[in-house]
């Protein structure tokens, strides 16, 4: 059996000297081979490595993480796929850093299973994929994690593959019921009959939250999604909740379907398709997306911060 060409690497570091050690070097490579690189690292990384880089910075193909890829399940098709696809049969390098210290506690479960599926997203791809991991500020849970998404590690130690590599656990742990719904949450049963009567009730809850009329535009594009969807793959019928919490309005909707293929929403869709773009366009309009799908049925909430 032929190796997967496919190369994704969890760089262990620890301060700034050990970022520029293990980054550096992997992009200066990829530019000495004429190969296309793309960096996607919080702001203050990317102002490091651009110091770092001087003129080479040209050539490399640089984005804010904090604010492209917020949203987790909208890393792959936002960022790494939208890099890739456009340079098809070409070698290429990534250094992509999802997870940050000040990640929340919310978006961490997506940003595990975001770095699982990165591995069958790019299966089969000529890539190499290096994710910066800070061993300092991020909590001891989260580098474990790193070691089961990641099938190698490089660290001050040097390059070794991890024993611990299971991507498809991680899918699954965090897989998790989604709780902690407020008592002022307001409920609405939704059908065929009452897509449109359901638009227009989350529309006005964002308008009276307090949401901007490009964010209330993302709103109910992500609803319209979300419940077209319940109704035609879920049973016929959603269910509808919304309420707002410190500075973000969120909003799910909830039904008996089950959602099989983990990479829905993640990966991008033939135009010429006339069905299975809805998730992939949630994700490109919200803050953050968090599922949860059984045998019993599935559940997708969204956030969309306020200000």
């Amino acid at each position: 059996m032929t190796a997967d060409p496919f190369e994704h690497t969890a760089l262990h570091y620890s301060g700034h000297r050990e970022y520029l050690e293990g980054t550096v070097p992997f992009i200066e490579e990829a530019l000495a081979l004429d190969e296309p690189v793309a960096v996607a690292v919080p702001g203050p990384k990317l102002e490091l490595l651009q110091g770092s880089l001087g003129a080479a910075t040209a050539r490399v193909h640089t984005l804010d993480m904090s604010a492209i890829g917020a949203n987790p399940a909208g890393i792959i098709p936002n960022v790494l796929r939208a890099f890739a696809d456009c340079r098809p049969g070409q070698r290429m390098r990534i250094v992509g850093e999802p997870i940050w210290p000040s990640r929340t506690a919310a978006e961490y479960p997506a940003c595990a299973q975001h770095e699982a599926l990165v591995n069958r997203a790019f299966a089969g791809r000529d890539i190499a994929a290096l994710c910066p991991y800070d061993i300092d500020g991020l909590d001891e849970r989260v580098i474990a994690d790193s070691l089961l998404t990641h099938p190698l590690l490089k660290s001050r130690d040097g390059r070794r593959a991890s024993d611990a590599y299971d991507p498809d656990h991680i899918v699954t742990v965090y897989n998790q019921p989604l709780q902690d719904r407020p008592w002022t949450a307001i409920e609405r049963a939704v059908d065929r009959d009452t897509i449109d009567n359901a638009r227009w009730f989350t529309t006005a809850y964002g308008r009276n939250a307090g949401l901007t009329a490009t964010r209330l535009i993302d709103l109910e594009i992500a609803v319209t999604e979300l419940i077209t969807n319940s109704v035609a793959h879920g049973g016929g019928t959603g269910l509808l909740r919304i309420w707002t919490e410190e500075d973000q309005l969120v909003c799910e909707v909830s039904d008996t379907g089950h959602l099989t293929d983990p990479l829905a929403g993640r990966l991008p869709v033939d135009p010429d398709r006339a069905h299975g773009r809805g998730l992939v366009l949630v994700n490109q309009v919200v803050d953050l997306l968090r599922t949860y799908t059984s045998a019993r049925g599935t559940t997708m909430r969204i956030y969309l911060r306020l200000n």
